[in-house]
């Protein structure tokens, strides 16, 4: 089987910026991961020793001094003491647990420091997506140039539209040449003439090196998560963004906020951070709603909110992203994270609904037991963790959906 993931940065930028605050604020912390097929998906049989081959693979992976360039180059808010660190970096099979069961689901467990393990996630996802396919044979049903054709298309009406957006499409993609078409199609597009709008770059380090292109990204849930594990969920969110701050002094200054639902981050969303971060990403609920209550909050300080940059990534295609533009254009400065929609939208085939999440996790290696954690969505259907875990963190964050039920 031929080798899935080539490039240490082949990789969504959020884990090594994730990575960077991690080893800043909480260099001795273990964690626990646990992958879920939403679908509850029936892989091939061996499906799982074929992963474990791939995980295998990862070791050799070695970050090359042109990509420490192109990095440094562009990520000029990554401190260059992390780059010492990737250039040792070396994966370890022995992070990973990966088996299928009597009726063929597949189970993933990883564990280990968090400042190893977190480069594992979206590396993961993505050989179990493309490799998915080829087990299949519904790789068979790629037809890039077409595909081509159809991103260009969806670039000219985003563009045309006024929208400012990025691929966010490396866990779940088709393939990598997948993504690559996708990048390769937008940015393309974006140079054939003015536009009202604008692509910004992509989620993924390599195709953005590949491409002169700015690699975008702040972070993911499991960093609030893995705080709220250590420290519990009601301040998780304030010391979430202090250790964001005490890194990056004001840079990459979007905060993904629905770790634990709108209730509780506004709770903690006082003046100083709402004048600090740059904006808000919203990644579950009604878009429209999370929007309005995040242009209340700013108003409520006393902020302008056309200052303010909202991304919006929830499950987002062309036709949402555009309907969502015409709304936000006039309260906020919207922009649009889009993943599955660029990367895994071939005809008769269907996308995956595969995700990895932090658990469990422990301060220190020193001690004999974990916390656990769970991620508490404005989407109930993307609650994850354990029943009674969640059902303990809704209690103690006295959560309230911010929707209707």
């Amino acid at each position: 089987m031929r080798q899935i993931i080539n490039y240490m940065t082949d990789d969504d930028l959020y884990k090594f910026s994730m990575c960077v605050a991690v080893i800043d604020s909480f260099p001795r912390a273990q964690v626990k991961y646990e992958f879920v097929d939403r679908n509850g998906t029936a892989y091939p049989t061996g499906f799982a020793d074929l992963v474990n081959e791939q995980i295998g693979y990862l070791e050799s992976l070695r970050m090359t001094d042109e990509e420490i360039a192109f990095m440094r180059r562009k990520c000029t808010y990554i401190p260059d003491w992390f780059y010492g660190y990737l250039k040792g970096f070396r994966f370890r099979r022995e992070w990973v647990k990966c088996w299928q069961d009597d009726e063929l689901r597949l189970h993933i467990e990883m564990e280990g420091n968090w400042s190893d393990t977190i480069l594992l996630e979206v590396k993961i996802l993505a050989i179990i997506s493309e490799l998915y396919y080829m087990v299949t044979g519904l790789d068979c049903k790629f037809d890039y140039q077409d595909y081509y054709r159809k991103t260009y298309h969806k670039a000219e009406r985003l563009l045309d539209a006024g929208c400012v957006y990025s691929d966010f499409g490396t866990r779940r993609r088709a393939s990598f040449e997948a993504e690559e078409t996708v990048v390769r199609a937008m940015s393309d597009c974006q140079k054939s003439r003015a536009w009202s709008g604008r692509f910004v770059g992509t989620s993924n380090v390599y195709l953005a090196m590949k491409y002169d292109l700015t690699p975008v990204g702040t972070m993911a849930h499991e960093f609030v998560c893995a705080i709220g594990g250590m420290f519990g969920p009601q301040m998780a969110n304030h010391l979430a963004m202090e250790a964001w701050r005490t890194t990056f002094r004001g840079a990459l200054g979007t905060y993904l906020y629905d770790s634990y639902g709108w209730s509780i981050f506004s709770y903690n969303f006082s003046e100083d951070f709402a004048n600090l971060f740059k904006g808000m990403r919203i990644d579950s609920g009604d878009n429209y709603e999370q929007l309005d209550m995040i242009v209340d909050k700013y108003r409520s300080l006393g902020i302008d909110p056309k200052t303010k940059q909202v991304i919006f990534s929830n499950a987002l295609d062309t036709d949402r992203a555009i309907k969502i533009h015409r709304y936000a254009a006039d309260k906020v400065q919207p922009s649009f994270g889009i993943g599955t929609h660029f990367t895994n939208d071939f005809a008769d085939v269907k996308p995956m609904n595969i995700v990895i999440k932090l658990v469990a996790v422990k301060i220190t290696e020193s001690w004999p037991f974990y916390n656990d954690t769970c991620k508490i969505s404005e989407d109930k259907g993307k609650h994850t963790g354990k029943p009674e875990v969640i059902g303990r963190f809704m209690e103690a964050i006295h959560y309230v959906n911010s929707r209707a039920e």
